[in-house]
C-alpha cells in the first residue's frame, strides 16, 4: 500500500527557486517514496462540472499563470499518461455515486507539474489528474479520496493545494525573498494550528473535522475561497485510518503556508 501526499505547491517560481525550502523538499519526496507504477494527482487548479480524468496518451504542459518570469513558459513537463486507468478512475468515482468523466485532451496545470517536474524530474511515470468539482463541496472531496483509495496498491497519490491560502493577505513585496519559519499574522498561525491538530487525528474524526472546517478558527481568512484547501480533503479521504504525518513545513510571502502530510508508510 503506498502513501497519500499532501503538498503545497506555492507560486510557479517555485519550479526554479533552487533556494527555497519547499523546492528542495519536493525536490527529495521522489527519492523518499516507494516507486509507483502510476501517480494520480489532484490539484486545486483544475476545476469541473464533474469529477473530471485526463485520458490522453501524453500529457501537455499548461501554464495557467500569468507575469512570472519568461523562464516558466519555457518549462515542458509532458508524462505519459494512462488511458486505462483513466477509465478506471471514472469507474470508481461512479460507483461511488459521484459523476465523473474522462477529458482526452486536458494536461497538467501547475499546480501538477510544479510539483511533480520535482519530485520525478525524469517524467517518465504515468500521470492521471483529477479535477476538483465546481462547488467544492467538502464532503464529496472526502468521498472523492474513498473511492481512489483501492488504488493506492501500486499507485502514488498526490494533493495539491495548501494549507493557508488568501492572496489578498500575502506581502507581494516579499516575492522571492527566502521562506519563513513562522507566519507573519496570528490568523495565518490559528488556522494552521487547527490544520494540525485535525491532521494528527485519524479516520473518521479527522475527516468529520474537514467537512466541518469552515468552523475552525480564522477559516475564511485563511481561505477566502477554499479550492486549494480542498485537495486535502481528497487526501484525508484515500488516507483512511492512516496517520499522517507532518512532512514539510514553511511560510512564503506573509502568509502562505507550505505545509505539506503524508498519510501511510
Amino acid at each position: 500500500m503506498l502513501p497519500v501526499v499532501f503538498v503545497s505547491h506555492g507560486a510557479p517560481t517555485l519550479a526554479v527557486d533552487v533556494g527555497d525550502p519547499t523546492h528542495a523538499f519536493l525536490s527529495a519526496l521522489g527519492r523518499e517514496l516507494p516507486l509507483p507504477r502510476a501517480i494520480i494527482v489532484i490539484s486545486a487548479h483544475w476545476e469541473d462540472d464533474v469529477f473530471a480524468v485526463t485520458g490522453a496518451e501524453r500529457l501537455s504542459t499548461i501554464h495557467d499563470f500569468s507575469g512570472f518570469p519568461a523562464e516558466l513558459y519555457d518549462i515542458r513537463y509532458e508524462p505519459p499518461g494512462d488511458p486505462a486507468l483513466a477509465a478506471r478512475i471514472a469507474g470508481l468515482i461512479a460507483g461511488a455515486g459521484l459523476p465523473s468523466r474522462v477529458d482526452p485532451a486536458r494536461g497538467l496545470d501547475h499546480g501538477a507539474w510544479v510539483p511533480l517536474m520535482l519530485a520525478y524530474p525524469a517524467a517518465d511515470i504515468p500521470v492521471v489528474q483529477v479535477s476538483l468539482r465546481r462547488g467544492l463541496d467538502a464532503a464529496q472531496h472526502i468521498a472523492l479520496g474513498r473511492a481512489l483509495a483501492p488504488l493506492r496498491k501500486d499507485h502514488l497519490i498526490i494533493a495539491s493545494g495548501s494549507a493557508v491560502h488568501n492572496l489578498r493577505m500575502l506581502d507581494w513585496a516579499a516575492m522571492g525573498q527566502p521562506a519563513q519559519d513562522a507566519a507573519s499574522a496570528p490568523w495565518a498561525a490559528a488556522f494552521e494550528d487547527w490544520l494540525r491538530e485535525t491532521m494528527a487525528l485519524s479516520g473518521v474524526p479527522r475527516q468529520s473535522r474537514l467537512a466541518e472546517w469552515e468552523s475552525a478558527p480564522e477559516a475564511r481568512r485563511a481561505h477566502a475561497r477554499e479550492e486549494h484547501l480542498i485537495p486535502l480533503h481528497v487526501a484525508a479521504g484515500a488516507g483512511g485510518d492512516e496517520p499522517a504525518a507532518l512532512v514539510h513545513q514553511s511560510w512564503q510571502m506573509g502568509n502562505l503556508s507550505l505545509s505539506a502530510w503524508r498519510l501511510g508508510k
